[in-house]
């Protein structure tokens, strides 16, 4: 586990908004490196699914869970699959935009 403190506990403090933010920001380093160092986006996609894993285990989420797996699902399909879901790095990256301006907006 790469999120040792946050799965201590800081993790389920943080909003919803704020946890899919800090998700997708390892979403868009995994994009980031995807064509330049194959390595760092692995690194970076997998700290993705651990953050992804914790937030479909917060109590507080349980009304998000289908949304929160299909999108394990899709990620998992996109990076390591053969995306059958058709997926797209803009795609990703306009899903998780949303939660950042969310969580910097305040909007809980």
């Amino acid at each position: 586990m790469q999120h040792k403190q946050l799965s201590e506990g800081r993790w389920f403090r943080l909003s919803f908004f704020e946890q899919m933010a800090n998700i997708g920001s390892e979403v868009e380093r995994a994009i980031s490196w995807k064509n330049r160092n194959n390595d760092y986006s692995r690194k970076a996609i997998n700290r993705a699914l651990e953050l992804l894993f914790l937030s479909i285990d917060d109590k507080k989420n349980m009304s998000r869970l289908k949304e929160l797996t299909r999108i394990y699902e899709n990620i998992g399909d996109y990076f390591y699959g053969d995306n059958v879901f058709k997926s797209n790095d803009l795609l990703w990256q306009k899903y998780f935009y949303n939660f950042a301006y969310a969580a910097r907006s305040h909007i809980k």
